[in-house]
């Protein structure tokens, strides 16, 4: 019944704004809407929430009210990142990290990059020791992997002030909670993503040296960004295009109205805490996604992932091979702010 109700009024909500124009279902001419090759997908949910994920979470009732009759949410394994999960054909989109899409179009996996999502959900964290990025020498900084998102940020980030980050850095690979093992001292800096600047901040422990939100080069490019697997958008463009529209508009509501934005989330089941989602959305620039250019953030870091070896394609060859910039030309004629 909590769900039933929930989306009722999510749906209501909808209908409230739709005088607005921000969630017409469809394109203003609604004769040139194509109609639909599937009316299934299978979009990415975490387990422990992705706050920053509140576009796509956002997504599904809007899907199913503009056709698709089976939107599924699918939580692929926890222990590997959940670009693994569109590789392995259990989710048909992805929203990733730049660097993450970046390397796995490298090593050949079978996606295209559609669209910028939002700007800003990531932060540099570190102790009194740390005052800013350059202070990293001869520091510990904290990883789940040498190949993963803590790893990759945080090596662009320092080579881009002059550091070398396999000479200059000691890596501290950490399996537990980041946030634990930051408390507990066992490195000087993390990487986080929300919630846990959100919750580290509300607790006064630490101090942000690098702002994805404000601090430039990086506040400059997405942050997150869409994906959808190959195979998927061949066969169904239509659909494609559908779902991107939806992420788009989902993205639209969080800029607009955080607040029932962060409601829904917790209402649905997708995220724990109000507070911290709310936080979270006030935090992250999810109104960008007209404004900035998507192929200029890929060949940014497309550029230094090469520089730093990292990936051995070029920009050019990355996005002549992974991304597909046609819905999102279209969408923002269609979705005019």
């Amino acid at each position: 019944m909590q769900i039933i109700q929930s989306r009722r009024h999510f749906l209501a909500g909808v209908l409230a704004t739709s005088s607005a124009g921000l969630f017409n279902a469809g394109p203003s001419n609604a004769a040139e809407e194509l109609p639909l090759e599937t009316t299934s997908v299978r979009l990415p949910r975490w387990i422990d929430g992705a706050y920053c994920w509140a576009g796509l979470y956002l997504a599904g009732e809007l899907l199913r009210a503009d056709g698709f009759t089976d939107v599924q949410y699918i939580q692929g394994d926890p222990k590997v990142d959940q670009w693994v999960w569109i590789a392995n054909g259990d989710t048909d989109f992805s929203v990733n990290y730049v660097p993450v899409h970046l390397t796995f179009i490298d090593t050949g996996v079978p996606i295209k990059v559609l669209a910028g999502l939002h700007a800003g959900c990531m932060e540099l964290i570190a102790n009194d020791s740390v005052k800013d990025i350059t202070d990293l020498r001869g520091k510990r900084v904290g990883t789940f992997t040498l190949d993963s998102l803590s790893y990759t940020m945080v090596a662009l980030m320092a080579a881009y002030v002059g550091l070398d980050p396999a000479k200059d850095i000691e890596w501290v690979i950490w399996k537990g909670k980041a946030a634990e093992g930051f408390v507990a001292g066992k490195f000087d800096a993390f990487l986080f993503t929300p919630p846990a600047p959100q919750q580290l901040r509300a607790k006064k422990i630490g101090h942000t040296i690098v702002n994805t939100t404000v601090d430039r080069p990086w506040s400059q490019h997405f942050c997150c960004m869409v994906s959808v697997a190959e195979g998927y958008v061949n066969k169904y463009p239509a659909a494609t295009k559908r779902v991107l529209r939806a992420i788009f508009k989902g993205a639209d509501l969080c800029a607009s109205d955080p607040s029932s934005s962060a409601r829904q989330l917790v209402d649905r089941g997708f995220v724990p805490s109000y507070d911290y989602a709310l936080r979270t959305l006030n935090d992250t620039r999810y109104d960008v996604w007209r404004e900035y250019d998507a192929e200029s953030s890929v060949r940014f870091y497309a550029l230094r992932m090469r520089e730093t070896g990292m990936i051995k394609s070029s920009p050019q060859q990355i996005i002549a091979d992974g991304t597909d910039w046609r819905f999102l030309d279209e969408l923002k004629r269609e979705l005019k702010s």
